[in-house]
């Protein structure tokens, strides 16, 4: 596989562009871009019969699936990516089929943060970085919630 970087830039046309990214783990497959955009790191996230996924939700992979699946975690729709005082944001990605390929989340200093596949978590300052790539799409919808959500 080689070093994260090396990986990143041949597979991520707009990071290996930009350089606006940086690798922040080794690589796992312990847990996937969905895992990682709901802060789980010891399973893997997919409407799949061998994966994790809510109960009481059909194991189809569409958009209305996923924002249903984050609406059971507290997020609920919203209009922009811009970083909001006071919540969390993940976006999610689809394919040409308009089907959910990747999510990420926003950090506290509005960067997001994305689970490669089976391979590295990074930080990237903007969406469109993994945007464009094979499997991975573009971004098409944004969701927040409150950081207290465990408090309440």
């Amino acid at each position: 596989m080689g070093t994260g970087e090396d990986w990143v830039e041949r597979e991520f046309i707009n990071l290996a562009q930009t350089k606006e990214y940086k690798v922040t783990s080794n690589p796992t497959e312990d847990y996937n871009c969905i895992a990682w955009s709901a802060n789980v790191t010891d399973e893997w996230w997919w409407p799949e019969p061998d994966a994790t996924w809510p109960k009481g939700l059909p194991r189809e992979n569409t958009l209305t699936n996923f924002i249903a699946a984050f609406n059971l975690l507290g997020y609920e729709s919203c209009e922009n990516f811009d970083l909001e005082d006071g919540f969390e944001k993940v976006a999610v990605y689809v394919g040409p089929d308009d089907l959910p390929t990747h999510m990420a989340r926003q950090l506290d200093d509005g960067t997001w943060t994305s689970k490669l596949g089976n391979g590295w978590d990074i930080n990237h300052y903007k969406l469109d970085g993994v945007a464009g790539r094979p499997g991975y799409g573009r971004v098409v919808h944004c969701m927040k919630r409150s950081k207290t959500h465990n408090n309440e």
